[in-house]
């Protein structure tokens, strides 16, 4: 997704950077966090002051870090500053704010079963827009991933659709895919710089943008006077998805790919929605109903058809 690291790094980072599959797995079990820790907060903090918060305090934290690299891109960044920022405007906070109002009326379970079909909602976006060659057995896998979604959407009851009684929070949650499907599809156009130049500006954008909607949608800029007085729980989960989620976990997906290749790197992406129901399980303590199987048995299903039939095509 990124440009990969290539400095060369010492000590305990160097040989935690080393180990492709351990950063493999911790990159989608921050990812998966995200989820987790949102819900474990709602009603304590709007929504779009999370988000806010989230974004400013990631642009500050990386800023240090990228501040040499941002001098050497500066001749790319001023000329394409505001595509680079839009791309943290869709793929960094409108995602993430849809995925935390979603969260307001839906399960952490829900919200990561639903977060598994986005590959095949990207595979078929690429069908879509840049016209990109599939199978019938991949157009028939992005089918049943996303037969899949419908059932946790509707809880079970896939004749809901009909009178398009879906739950308002795995609508959102549906949104926030298309909303990172767009974004993934747009880093086709992304300008050649390092990183954490690219994350430095994407972060600047999206602090923008949840600043924008915290305003116009959420409580107030003036709301961000109150964060101070909020519970410990509230400051733990704004510091873990301002560093780990926002931060690390790009890092670690880039330098793994670095390591052994896009192909071999994005399984790993599966185990996002996997991290984010596990935790949903044991942390916020809820209940894995027949449905949530059989839906991520059809997802699972539809993804394994995809990527077998793509790997025919590739022999």
């Amino acid at each position: 997704m990124t440009k990969p690291l290539d400095t060369e790094n010492r000590g305990i980072s160097a040989r935690l950077l080393d180990q492709p599959y351990l950063l493999l797995i911790l990159a989608p079990l921050f990812w998966g966090g995200n989820v987790v820790a949102a819900k474990l907060v709602v009603g304590e903090i709007d929504p779009f002051l999370l988000l806010a918060a989230r974004c400013l305090g990631a642009t500050l934290f990386i800023l240090p870090f990228s501040w040499g690299y941002l001098r050497q891109d500066w001749p790319v960044i001023r000329r394409t500053w505001p595509l680079l920022m839009a791309f943290g405007a869709i793929g960094y906070a409108l995602f993430n704010v849809l995925l935390y109002v979603g969260l307001g009326t839906t399960t952490g379970v829900n919200a990561a079963i639903v977060q598994a079909a986005l590959p095949m909602m990207i595979l078929a976006a690429n069908f879509v827009v840049f016209r990109a060659r599939v199978k019938p057995l991949q157009i028939a896998g992005v089918i049943i991933a996303i037969m899949g979604v419908m059932l946790t959407a509707t809880h079970g009851d896939l004749g809901r659709i009909v009178g398009l009684d879906i739950n308002i929070g795995d609508g959102f949650v549906i949104l926030a895919c298309l909303a990172y499907t767009a974004y993934t599809l747009a880093l086709k156009y992304r300008p050649n710089v390092h990183m954490m130049s690219f994350m430095a500006v994407a972060f600047s954008g999206a602090a923008l943008t949840g600043l924008v909607m915290l305003q116009l949608f959420g409580a107030g800029l003036a709301s961000l006077g109150t964060i101070p007085r909020m519970s410990p729980m509230v400051w733990a989960v704004i510091a873990y998805v301002m560093i780990f989620p926002s931060m690390f976990s790009q890092v670690f997906y880039a330098r793994g790919v670095e390591l052994v290749g896009p192909n071999r790197a994005a399984p790993s992406h599966n185990l996002i929605p996997v991290f984010g129901a596990l935790g949903s399980v044991l942390v916020l303590g809820e209940r894995l109903e027949l449905y949530h199987y059989l839906a991520a048995a059809i997802i699972v299903g539809g993804i394994v058809l995809a990527e077998w039939s793509a790997r025919r095509k590739a022999v």
